[in-house]
């Protein structure tokens, strides 16, 4: 008999252990150049959407996404909304678009800054950078009323930026809440040798680096090709309660044609 109080509480663990996680997607969606040849946007877009709904991410952190690219997919995946404002400060460029299950999730509050002097100005850019780059985040709350922070950023692309990514690493790195769990996700445009990588995960946790289970490669721009470079560009970011159970670069093409010309990342947080 005095067995039976150890076996309920095994078995409460046991549920704890393997409740409802947290699936978590970093997607550089590609802008929709007119100038890709076979993989333009109308090409791909169903690709694209597939991936989505295949891995079935509660929070997606996109890039280089567009006004039509983003209501494109939650009309085709009407489980998902999605919020973001583009580097101009309107519709008509590139968004952080960050995309989320609004049955899991609500928003208690969100906004934008740009990665410059001067980050309450919309379509500011300083520091060399050839174009405005900017943060798009959320703080959600999920059923339970627990609540975390959800960031979406891209970084400058050129070789000559370093510094400006240094830059725009430490201020995001200062505006960070200090009293609540967080999850950093973007295209960095950088390794993990660089400064901004290490200013970022000064505090921070990276999760390919902390899962448990890895699949795919672990560089993440292709260029459309399927090859991918050495760096992983791509990151998800964390501080909070979680532990990353599964990491996957997911490769997914139909006959070597690619959703994007990266590879989206999928975080399995428990």
């Amino acid at each position: 008999m005095k067995l039976l109080p150890l076996l309920g509480l095994l078995c409460a663990l046991s549920g704890a252990q393997t409740g409802p996680g947290l699936k978590v997607l970093t997607f550089n969606v590609r802008m929709p150049s007119p100038n890709d040849g076979p993989d333009v946007w109308p090409q791909r877009r169903d690709r694209l959407v597939e991936v989505i709904r295949t891995t079935a991410p509660d929070l997606i952190g996109t890039q280089e996404l567009f006004a039509e690219q983003g209501d494109y997919i939650v009309a085709q995946l009407p489980q998902y909304r999605w919020f973001g404002v583009s580097r101009r400060g309107d519709r008509t460029d590139e968004h952080m678009g960050v995309f989320y299950k609004p049955d899991r999730f609500r928003i208690v509050e969100s906004g934008n800054y740009w990665l410059s002097e001067t980050p309450n100005r919309p379509g500011s850019a300083d520091w060399g950078m050839s174009l405005p780059r900017m943060v798009t985040w959320g703080l959600f709350e999920d059923r339970s009323g627990a609540r975390f922070y959800f960031y979406n950023t891209h970084f400058p692309h050129r070789r000559e930026d370093a510094d400006a990514r240094l830059r725009c690493a430490k201020l995001i790195a200062s505006r960070l809440p200090k009293d609540h769990p967080l999850i950093l996700t973007g295209d960095f445009n950088t390794g993990l040798d660089s400064d901004a990588y290490r200013e970022l995960t000064a505090n921070l946790t990276d999760a390919y680096k902390e899962a448990g289970e890895r699949s795919g490669p672990e560089g993440t721009f292709h260029a459309f090709k399927g090859t991918p470079g050495a760096d992983r560009i791509d990151w998800i970011l964390f501080r909070g309660p979680w532990r990353v159970t599964r990491v996957e670069t997911i490769t997914r093409n139909d006959n070597g044609r690619y959703p994007s010309d990266h590879f989206p990342v999928l975080a399995e947080l428990q």
